[in-house]
């Protein structure tokens, strides 16, 4: 009987996101669902630092969403969990997390912007995904709002097929509620009004609303069987039989319902809350999550695999793709199964968020984890608020909550029952694009600090912390400058350490463009007891790449184990060239001739003189300076071709191909590494956030003469 009960909860559950562009008012969207339902008292606003969503000190300082966050609500005896999810392009990851776990969406649009630059952004991740989504045309009071070009945009540049549900009345400051075109009544907000008045439809907009109700019947009738038959029929659709079809186009993705509103000024916001009710899927209408055994057992035995890689964990998610032998219903009675989409740490302990796909977990119950495969408990279950949580007996499928216990989970881990484990897919991880070097001030705080970022990446995989072999720099990655630099404000802000934060170091490497022979050394060393004799001719030559060492000496001046202690002495010279302290690469260094001491040669003195002939041939050889290259892969719009390939040609880079495809143009190019330090940021101003670029070392080449003096 529970779980009959527990199936029909879940009809009633939708788990959303909101997705938008920067601005377009996701966040104030987000704070009137919250008042409008009751779950707060007073309403937020972004620019006076109040909102829920947005808590963090950075996200009030900046005004802009950094971190996903989740809330829940109840609207006409419905549970609707919602995250509030980042429009900026550097957080692009929370997002993708976000998505991999939602069942729905609200894609946010500004009435005067239409479509912006990471609205398209986000709608793809969204396709991808294969989430179901309704639109909000937001901003309906500002100048120059306009639903008909809103949508427009939409048809243009997402390409869905817009299905209008409502008609503004009154324009720009004049807006006061919209038409409900299925139901042909109308919805009007006045100041102060925070609930909507119903009426009828004003008589001056009586024909519009009848043209436009006909034009969105004819549109779902081409689209929907039932529909269809219905309309040859009675030649009208019921709005029983329009909300019915709406649901499934929606879920199918073979429709786009398009609502309008002003959040800030509360107007469209119960409306909405319907289309969320009616139109976007409870987890019983979404197919059942695929998961893998295949690779199990391997983790098992695998011991602690908490240091996965960005790339671990893509090839991961491709081996699901290709052998999904499982699959786990939304069903409380079924084996646990749920992912973990987000961790964080508070001040009363680590928050894991997850999303819950089958099964039911209690406080207290063992969770086997996919990425250590250690079996752990679970301590408390949280109905998360934002900063804000309650806590829960249990937590059933379709649920998102937060747990507290768990030590080694990362997100894109899978939880299960530990006696029917199972892999679910994780969310993808994006290529870090843009790198800076950090230090602590004070040389007391480097461990304090080293175990900040390990935390850091800890919580958000799209964070890459490294040290550099070569300069020993400690170098954090990201998705853009302002990720990184949110990253170290958190680590000041949370630990009060004192960092500076620099780009890194360029590695460069030496060549040599101009050999010698026959150089010569003697390490000749008397100092009482044993001394030190070796003698040795080297010739030195260029080589395409690497290091290679041979030796032509005859006659045995030079024995065997001597020649070996040569080459490891000129291995030793090669980390420092004569033009920098650079390594040095491309050359191969060949022993002509030596002499040896009967009692004073040893492989120390080989070794020795191996190390200070090649300084010596280094120093006598004509050198060239290497600086590291990329390829990088550049997608724009074909309108923004002639500004990326100028600012790539500003950068040394050399184009090497070309094509347009699918209304992009992709420019590849080899550019070297030191000229791409804020690049991403240029690119995204010059293409206004559209454009997107990769890149992928390929070596090094020759550095023009001013690096030698940099």
């Amino acid at each position: 009987m529970r779980n009959n009960l527990d199936r029909r909860h879940l009809s009633t559950v939708r788990n959303l996101g909101i997705l938008a562009h920067v601005d377009a008012g996701k966040t104030t969207v987000t704070e009137r669902i919250l008042y409008a339902t009751g779950t707060t008292h007073k309403r937020g606003e972004v620019h006076d630092g109040t909102t829920v969503t947005d808590f963090d000190p950075q996200e009030r300082d900046r005004g802009i969403t950094i971190f996903a966050a989740a809330v829940s609500c109840d609207w006409n005896g419905h549970r609707v969990n919602l995250i509030d999810t980042p429009g900026h392009v550097d957080f692009a990851d929370e997002v993708e997390r976000a998505l991999r776990v939602l069942d729905g969406a609200v894609a946010v649009f500004d009435a005067v912007a239409g479509v912006e630059p990471q609205s398209e952004s986000v709608w793809r991740q969204a396709d991808r995904h294969g989430v179901p989504r309704i639109a909000f045309v937001n901003k309906m009071d500002r100048a120059g709002a306009d639903l008909d070009t809103a949508v427009a945009s939409l048809r243009a540049r997402l390409h869905p097929v817009p299905l209008v549900v409502h008609l503004p009345i009154g324009s720009e400051d004049t807006f006061t509620g919209v038409v409900d075109l299925l139901r042909l009544r109308s919805l009007t907000w006045g100041d102060g009004n925070d609930t909507a008045v119903e009426g009828d439809v004003p008589e001056t907009l009586r024909e519009e609303a009848l043209r436009r109700r006909r034009l969105l019947e004819e549109t779902v009738a081409e689209r929907h069987p039932a529909a269809l038959e219905e309309f040859c029929d009675r030649e009208t659709l019921s709005a029983e039989t329009l909300t019915a079809a709406l649901r499934e186009l929606t879920r199918t993705g073979d429709g786009l319902v398009v609502l309008c509103g002003s959040a800030y000024r509360n107007r469209g916001i119960e409306p909405l809350l319907d289309a969320v009710v009616d139109y976007l899927p409870s987890p019983l209408d979404v197919p059942a999550v695929c998961g893998v055994r295949d690779g199990v057992d391997r983790m098992r035995r695998g011991g602690d695999r908490s240091e996965a890689t960005v790339g671990d964990m893509q090839s991961a998610a491709d081996r699901m793709r290709h052998a999904a032998d499982e699959r786990r219903p939304a069903d409380p009675a079924a084996p646990f199964a749920a992912l973990a989409f987000k961790v964080g740490a508070t001040p009363t302990g680590r928050l894991t968020y997850l999303r819950v796909y089958s099964g039911t977990i209690e406080k207290g119950d063992p969770v086997w984890e996919s990425g250590t495969g250690r079996v752990e408990r679970i301590g408390r279950i949280l109905r998360v608020q934002a900063d804000r949580h309650a806590q829960v007996d249990r937590a059933v499928a379709g649920d998102i909550v937060a747990v507290v216990g768990l030590k080694s989970a990362r997100p894109g881990s899978t939880l299960c029952a530990p006696g029917a484990p199972l892999v679910l897919e994780p969310p993808g991880v994006a290529d870090p694009v843009v790198s800076v070097a950090v230090e602590a001030c004070r040389s007391t705080d480097t461990d304090r600090l080293a175990s900040a970022l390990a935390r850091l990446a800890e919580e958000d995989p799209s964070l890459v912390v490294r040290t550099d072999s070569e300069t020993g720099q400690t170098v954090l990655s990201g998705m853009g400058e302002l990720h990184l630099e949110v990253a170290v404000e958190k680590i000041r802000r949370a630990l009060g350490l004192d960092v500076n934060v620099g780009r890194p170091r360029v590695t460069y490497r030496e060549t040599v463009g101009r050999g010698v022979s026959g150089v010569v050394y003697r390490h000749v060393k008397q100092d009482g007891g044993a001394g030190q004799f070796a003698h040795v001719v080297l010739d030195v030559e260029a080589l395409e790449e690497g290091f290679e060492f041979r030796s032509a000496v005859v006659g045995g001046r030079v024995p065997q184990e001597y020649v070996r202690a040569v080459e490891a002495g000129c291995r030793d010279a090669l980390a420092e060239g004569p033009l920098g302290g650079h390594p040095v690469t491309g050359l191969r260094v060949t022993l002509t001739d030596g002499a040896t001491h009967v009692k004073d040669s040893s492989d120390t003195a080989f070794r020795t003189a191996g190390r200070f002939a090649l300084r010596e041939a280094l120093r006598a050889c004509a050198m060239v300076l290497l600086e590291p290259v990329v390829e990088v892969t550049v997608t724009v719009p074909e309108d923004g071709v002639g500004g990326v390939l100028g600012d790539l040609a500003a950068r040394r880079g050399r184009v090497t191909d070309s094509l347009v495809r699918g209304g992009s143009a992709v420019v590849t190019a080899t550019v070297p590494l030191a000229e791409l330090f804020g690049y991403a940021t240029r690119l995204r101003s010059r293409t206004q956030g559209r454009g997107t670029f990769t890149a992928r070392p390929t070596g090094y080449a020759p550095a023009p003469a001013a690096a030698m003096t940099s």
